[in-house]
């Protein structure tokens, strides 16, 4: 089922299904499996340009050298912008902390005030995945076996996607839209408990 909001069209999904990203038990694969790397703005592309030899000081060898070779992008099956591979696997700005989970040389530069760029925004909406159209935008929700931990974590501590993703949903489509977000949950839950209401009477 698909509801309105704003000018974007966004699959329920988003606000029944609960996620809560568990990296200790998935180390952060979905940046290195996948059949392409992340999407990015083309703004997005300028900034990790501009911030490029600081990010470096973050990135593994083989990363740098892919990202030396092939730019910081590449164009996909669909003709857009994503971040350059190494080896056709994970993403080139990869790199592994001490436990071995995966993390973004973009976004450790950022924490430590060497980037303007927190980190591309289709990684941090994930599991939204926003598709454009000529009159508007889908945000769906996007189903990955990998994420299995996430959905089971999600569901022990009852966080529906969107409440995770409160951060880089405002960050990509403003307060409002999130807090509208907040009034049809609530709206449907109500409905939900009425419902139920009257089909115990």
């Amino acid at each position: 089922m698909l509801i309105e909001v704003e000018d974007k069209v966004v699959s329920l999904e988003i606000l029944e299904k609960k996620f809560v990203c568990d990296l200790g038990a998935c180390k952060g694969i979905c940046c290195i499996e996948g059949d392409s790397g992340a999407p990015l703005e083309p703004h997005e592309i300028d900034l990790i340009e501009e911030d490029l030899e600081q990010i470096e000081s973050y990135m593994r060898p083989e990363g740098i050298e892919a990202i030396r070779e092939q730019g910081v992008f590449y164009m996909d099956w669909d003709n857009e912008p994503v971040t350059t591979l190494v080896n056709n696997k994970e993403c080139a700005f990869v790199f592994f902390d001490e436990k071995g989970i995966t993390k973004c040389a973009i976004e450790q530069a950022h924490r430590e005030g060497k980037s303007k760029l927190l980190k591309p925004i289709s990684c941090h909406l994930y599991p939204i995945r926003e598709k454009r159209y000529p009159k508007f935008k889908a945000l769906q929700y996007d189903k990955w076996d990998i994420c299995r931990p996430a959905c089971a974590c999600g569901e022990e501590l009852e966080v529906p996607v969107y409440r995770f993703l409160k951060e880089p949903i405002i960050r990509a489509y403003g307060l409002s839209f999130y807090e509208e977000l907040e009034k049809i949950d609530r709206e449907l839950k109500k409905r939900g408990l009425e419902k139920e209401e009257s089909e115990g009477n």
